[in-house]
């Protein structure tokens, strides 16, 4: 039986994971660190800090890295290139429908390519529009749920799917058969409603009208070091998601296995800042029916999207862009939430 503290614990560290970096704004500029702290902190009031914990949470991030510090480098060398094709696009097809596209597109491919080069061709195309700041992170957000819901079609797209698949012992298509159809039409809907919702019009389609050439900002960009700076957070991101992850097993254990399919629907919005493999592996059980499995399924992708930690999109997607907590939930909780109310009815019900 673990100690008493344990739970008590656990409660206080999620406590300050879900506030802080919304009350000081040196918390949400430096949230790889505070993430990694409430991690640590989190395995070892749970009493699970030990070798292979640690080995785990060494080697976990070493291929979302090494995707994003190889794709950073590919972006920087043909950046330029990349600028001229969405300008060159921008003049033969309207920014409601590029829009439309983007999420669209990335959102289904995702589950093919990873989320998280969906996610880098993401923050390249939207830093090469230069939208104004709030367009931009609307924009990013929205694709972001596109991405995180789409991905988990095929276990090529992320973790979760992975996991979900090894535990309910299916194949390939398990998930494509068991949410595609709730997953294809949400990531159209996503499309279609940032089509309409996102307003402002990008430099760079004031610039695809004429002979201009590219800003010097613009075709310097980001440094090499930016590019590895980046990667080395995103390490340390995913390093304290799995500390965080495991950590907060006892809690999850006690509180929240067993319980009905419309309550694990609501509370897998702690997937927003929790590992959601994690709570994937510790909820999907072959024995459960399948109006449970896709429900946890749908209630762990959609709060995803609602703040940074919630998944490897928003993670990438905020770092480049350098999204802050508080810009992101702004958006992120009340479309969620939006979203969670709409399929909760269609799926859980």
């Amino acid at each position: 039986m673990a100690p008493a503290y344990v739970i008590p614990g656990l409660v206080v560290i999620l406590l300050l994971v879900l506030t802080l970096p919304f009350l000081f704004k040196a918390v949400e500029q430096q949230l790889e660190i505070f993430l990694f702290v409430m991690g640590v902190a989190a395995a070892l009031v749970s009493g699970i800090m030990d070798r292979d914990l640690i080995i785990k949470a060494l080697e976990e991030p070493v291929m979302i890295t090494a995707a994003v510090l190889i794709a950073g480098i590919l972006f920087k060398v043909f950046q330029t290139k990349l600028q001229s094709g969405i300008r060159a696009t921008l003049r033969v097809v309207p920014f409601r429908v590029f829009v439309f596209l983007v999420v669209t597109v990335l959102g289904l491919a995702s589950s093919v390519i990873t989320a998280i080069i969906a996610s880098l061709v993401l923050v390249e195309i939207v830093s090469a529009l230069r939208l104004d700041r709030k367009t931009e992170v609307n924009f990013v957000i929205l694709a972001c749920f596109s991405i995180g819901l789409g991905a988990a079609l095929t276990p090529l797209g992320e973790p979760l799917a992975t996991i979900a698949i090894s535990k309910m012992n299916g194949d390939f298509w398990y998930l494509m058969r068991t949410i595609g159809i709730y997953v294809i039409p949400a990531v159209v809907a996503l499309g279609i409603f940032g089509a309409f919702f996102l307003k402002g019009r990008p430099e760079a389609a004031a610039r695809a009208e004429g002979p201009g050439l590219i800003h010097e900002e613009e075709a310097a960009g980001e440094s090499y070091k930016d590019v590895v700076v980046r990667a080395l957070k995103i390490y340390l991101f995913v390093m304290a998601l799995t500390f965080l992850g495991d950590g907060f097993k006892p809690l999850i254990d006690k509180y929240v296995l067993g319980l009905p399919s419309q309550a694990l629907y609501w509370i897998n919005m702690l997937s927003a800042v929790l590992d959601n493999a994690t709570l994937t592996a510790a909820e999907l059980s072959p024995a459960m029916e399948l109006t449970q499995v896709k429900a946890i399924l749908m209630g762990l992708l959609i709060s995803g999207g609602m703040l940074i930690p919630g998944n490897i999109p928003n993670i990438v997607s905020a770092s480049k862009l350098k999204i802050g907590s508080r810009e992101w939930a702004r958006m992120g909780v009340p479309f969620g939430l939006v979203l969670m109310v709409i399929l909760f009815f269609i799926v859980a019900m």
